[in-house]
């Protein structure tokens, strides 16, 4: 990923782009708190912390440069926007594409503990 892609992506707002997480989830029958559940797993952050950062529009960068990232999520794997998430050198970028990751699996269906690596 060139320089320019990266930089406009760590300063969208994490809040523009959840509804389409949610979207992507409903239109395979799971549910907004399914996603909000990877979200608070990947992250650390409760509903509350978490509904601060969309009112507050956070971008990307700040939104994942305060979460306290799950150590499991080493364990994620796979390929998402064509890219190898256990290969992303940067790790924003990583943290970013891991819950892509997360969120693509909950709409194929598996199973939240397979999702949340327990």
């Amino acid at each position: 990923m060139n320089d320019k892609n990266y930089q406009k992506i760590l300063k969208m707002s994490f809040a523009s782009v959840y509804p389409h997480y949610i979207t992507k989830a409903e239109k395979k029958g799971r549910t907004t708190q399914e996603v909000n559940q990877i979200i608070h797993w990947l992250t650390g952050y409760d509903e509350k912390t978490l509904q601060q950062h969309l009112d507050n529009k956070t971008n990307f960068e700040d939104f994942f440069t305060q979460a306290t990232i799950n150590p499991k999520a080493s364990k994620i794997t796979g390929v998402i926007c064509g890219y190898r998430v256990e290969d992303i050198e940067v790790p924003l970028m990583q943290q970013i594409r891991y819950l892509d990751k997360l969120i693509d699996e909950l709409a194929k269906g598996k199973a939240m503990e397979k999702i949340l690596r327990e």
